[in-house]
């Protein structure tokens, strides 16, 4: 059955591929041939065209994936000089936000010396019109004294008069005229002393006029002069204020919050921030003493943003160049909760503000890392160090140098990992450092 079907076989395929013999000579003179029927040329032909075309498909499939490669490089190098493009005009844009925050902050503290001096003539002028007034009061007493004692003069020297005259008549008949003139002259001289005392008198309380109005006109131009301060100081005060309230808004830290855990911690009273008090006898204080409190108040809270800016992290965690690689985000499906800056092995890296060390030591993922405890239930963490420069349980200042920059644990490449935790949840750190550019 095998034989007839492959016989019938080779005789459908005869026209095409008609038998053929190879003839084979050996050495000792010997002929062989080999025999090759249809179906075995035709299947070496199909073998043959099957390679033949195995190896166009192969080449053509290589070629194309060479070709493919070249696009994704040359799309991939096109990409990469993007990025570092962005990452130029990011780092340029940077210095151009440092210059500014650094000459907000040199007008910060203008503005704070400016309102310190104010401050000081504003208290001068509180002094000396307290001076003033004490003068006015003074002049104004005596001359009701002196008005008064004016009148007991007069009204003495009539009872004197009209005793006189009712005397007159009465000694006329019984004195001899010698003491009536001896009485009269002593009269008349008391009469001249006491108008004498009467013009002083008069003259003096002109005076004290003249005076008591040359005091009102200088307490008027103090008082102008003390508004003009009180304005100059309320527009400084606003101007130092607003920025700090919208920095820490910008970060996620509440101002009212904050400004009451300042207080807790840093309650001890007195000192130049003390609000003013007058001895007022129940009388509401008047409007520059309300508007002296109000101004000292307002610095007093100045103050307590001045205090939480240095216990917060606000600052840069890098001093040298840098460039971010990585922001706050998802990333590759899963979330990135820092912010990452690449730069050269072994860079300084710094606390962005006080507090204590909770960690320092090698950690699963970060490798050798920082964690640090600040204030407002603040905390930074610092991953992929090569070293560590400080040690759990030790307090740290702002700026102070706490490791450097490293590849260990899970990272791709020489960088910080800096993360910011707010009560426990991570928040983004750009949320910080770009509030802070707004006012430093």
């Amino acid at each position: 059955m095998r034989t007839r079907l492959s016989d019938r076989i080779h005789n459908i395929l005869e026209p095409w591929f008609p038998e053929q013999r190879l003839f084979l000579r050996s050495e000792n003179d010997s002929t062989r041939f080999i025999r090759l029927r249809p179906g075995t040329q035709a299947l070496i032909l199909f073998g043959s065209a099957a390679t033949v075309a195995w190896a166009i498909i192969a080449s053509s499939v290589l070629l194309m994936e060479s070709i493919g490669a070249d696009n994704v490089r040359e799309q991939a190098s096109r990409d990469r000089a993007l990025y570092e493009e962005r990452l130029n005009e990011l780092s340029d844009a940077r210095d151009v936000a440092e210059a500014e925050a650094l000459a907000a902050h040199m007008r910060f503290n203008a503005a704070l010396g400016q309102i310190s001096t104010m401050q000081s003539q504003l208290l001068q002028s509180e002094d000396l019109r307290r001076e003033l007034e004490t003068g006015i009061d003074v002049i104004q007493t005596t001359l009701r004294r002196t008005m008064n004692e004016r009148d007991a003069a007069r009204e003495k020297t009539e009872e004197v008069v009209a005793i006189l005259e009712g005397r007159a008549e009465q000694e006329a008949e019984r004195n001899s005229l010698t003491e009536v003139d001896a009485t009269l002259a002593f009269l008349n001289d008391a009469l001249e002393r006491t108008a004498s005392e009467r013009d002083d008198m008069e003259r003096e309380a002109e005076l004290a006029l003249e005076e008591a109005e040359e005091a009102k006109f200088e307490r008027d131009l103090i008082l102008d002069r003390n508004d003009k301060i009180f304005t100059q100081l309320e527009e400084a005060l606003t101007v130092s204020v607003e920025p700090l309230e919208k920095m820490f808004s910008k970060a996620g830290l509440p101002p009212s919050r904050l400004l009451d855990a300042v207080r807790r911690g840093y309650s001890g009273q007195g000192g130049p921030l003390t609000p003013i008090t007058f001895s007022t006898k129940g009388v509401e204080p008047s409007p520059d003493e309300a508007r002296a409190n109000d101004l000292l108040k307002g610095l007093d809270q100045m103050n307590l943003y001045r205090i939480a800016a240095e216990k917060a992290p606000f600052a840069m965690p890098l001093r040298d160049s840098f460039r971010f690689t990585s922001p706050y985000g998802p990333r590759w499906g899963r979330m990135h909760n820092g912010t990452d800056f690449a730069s050269g092995h072994g860079t300084p890296i710094y606390s962005t503000a006080d507090g204590v060390v909770i960690k320092a030591g090698w950690h699963s993922g970060f490798g050798r890392m920082v964690k640090i405890r600040h204030e407002f239930g603040i905390e930074t963490w610092y991953g992929h160090m090569s070293r560590l420069r400080v040690s759990e349980g030790q307090r740290v200042s702002k700026g102070q140098r706490i490791g450097d920059m490293g590849n260990t644990g899970r990272s791709t490449g020489t960088h910080l990992h800096y993360e910011v935790h707010v009560n426990g949840k991570p928040v983004n750190p750009m949320n910080f450092i770009k509030a802070a550019k707004d006012v430093f």
